[in-house]
Formats: structure tokens, C-alpha cells, sequence
């Protein structure tokens, strides 16, 4: 794992605990987000709450038309 990696799976592991705490302080915040139905659901609604927890650490973005630029 490089250092980039693990920086961005240590800010993960952060903003998932904060959630949990948030989600555990407020009922209301617990109940939105067992109304979500998929993934994407819970990344837009924790999103909302000003975290960023949809990009995996390990994967690389791809930004369409640089597919094996150089």
C-alpha cells in the first residue's frame, strides 16, 4: 500500500467512525439512512451531511477520454 493509499484509507476509516457517531447522536439521521435502499443512496445522503466516503481508497479515478494517455 503506498503512502497515498493508506492516507486515503485512514481519511476513510475516519469519516465512516464520524457517521457512526452522528448517526448515533441523532435518531432522525439513523432513520434517513435506513431509508436508503442501495450504495449509492447512502453516499449521496452522507454526502449531504458534508462527507465524501463513495471513492475507494485503493482504485484510481478515470477520467473519461484519458483511457491509456501517456
Amino acid at each position: 500500500m503506498s503512502k497515498k493509499d493508506l492516507d486515503r484509507f485512514l481519511d476513510k476509516i475516519s469519516q465512516l467512525n464520524a457517521i457512526v457517531d452522528l448517526i448515533n447522536k441523532s435518531p432522525f439521521k439513523k432513520e434517513q439512512l435506513t431509508k436508503c435502499i442501495d450504495h449509492e443512496e447512502v453516499i449521496e445522503l452522507t454526502k449531504s451531511w458534508g462527507f465524501n466516503i463513495g471513492e475507494r481508497w485503493g482504485e484510481n479515478k478515470q477520467i473519461p477520454g484519458n483511457i491509456n494517455e501517456s
